[in-house]
């Protein structure tokens, strides 16, 4: 029988799986969305359901930033808009698991520039080989789409500004609230953006359920469950754990979209959770936000 210490670990590890199952599975619900909505239609509906479902939980108005306490807030906001939607737009040309994979570079950034250790150049070594693998297929016609890589590659900086700023007003209130109040920025810009953009179609009860389902599955359900996770289980450990996410990505790209990865494709995505297991074995372990 397993001892109570045990059982928060194992609870905690539950939760962090399920976790990145909701979010890649929300990702190829919205992968599907594409077609009747566009990608920003698609952000806007995650990021006003999920805005509203935030606020409505956490209640960020009871005490709300002040000054220029602002200012990271709409910086973190923004940064959390422009990670999402650039994100859509990168899965709309490429592969699920390859968008996240390239994503990936920008909390491992952070993680690696924190850092003052030598041995850190391997993790770097292996997350640059891991792009490099992909370089020969960033074809148009015959591999994967060169803008496509490049809108990855962009989230991922929004990523890594959503991290460095997410910790910066995380010293200025709770967690829950922070991430309330940034993704009510983001509804606040990208909304109206995917509004003129798709205009009534957002409207259709075709598309209504399925932008609410992506987005607790997205944002509010695996957030909740994060939350629980860093409470029951170390930083360091939960860091390790998340570094696995673009395996699940490419599992749901595949189960949910049948996108099939060549072996030189998987093999690149195994080389950027190296490098991102790596970095988070080693201090500081504080650089993966999400």
């Amino acid at each position: 029988m397993l001892s109570p210490h045990h059982r928060i670990l194992f609870t905690a590890i539950a939760c962090v799986l399920l976790a990145m199952v909701t979010i890649q599975s929300g990702a190829s619900i919205a992968k599907q969305l594409f077609p009747l909505v566009g990608p920003e239609g698609t952000t806007a509906l995650r990021l006003g359901f999920s805005a509203l479902v935030l606020c409505l939980v956490f209640r960020p108005w009871k005490a709300l930033p002040q000054g220029q306490q602002w200012r990271s807030i709409i910086v973190y906001g923004l940064c959390l808009g422009g990670m999402n939607i650039t994100f859509y737009y990168a899965i709309e040309r490429i592969p699920l698991g390859i968008g996240v994979a390239l994503e990936f570079t920008g909390p491992l950034a952070v993680a690696l520039l924190s850092s003052k250790r030598k041995r850190d150049l391997l993790w770097v070594a292996f997350a640059i080989a891991g792009i490099v693998l992909l370089l020969p297929e960033i074809d148009a016609e015959k591999g994967l789409d060169p803008v496509g890589v490049a809108l990855a590659l962009v989230a991922g900086a929004c990523w890594a500004g959503y991290i460095l700023f997410g910790k910066k007003t995380g010293t200025q209130s709770s967690g829950g609230r922070t991430v309330a109040l940034g993704m009510t920025v983001a509804a606040c810009v990208l909304v109206p953006f995917g509004a003129v953009q798709q205009g009534t179609a957002l409207l259709s009860w075709e598309v209504i359920p399925l932008g609410f389902l992506v987005a607790i599955m997205s944002s509010a359900l695996p957030y909740t469950l994060e939350m629980v996770a860093l409470r029951n289980m170390p930083a360091q450990g939960f860091s390790v754990m998340m570094s696995l996410e673009p395996a699940f990505a490419a599992l749901a790209g595949f189960l949910i979209l049948h996108e099939l990865l060549s072996p030189l494709q998987w093999v690149a995505i195994a080389l950027v959770i190296i490098a991102s297991v790596g970095s988070s074995m080693q201090p500081p372990a504080k650089t993966h936000s999400q």
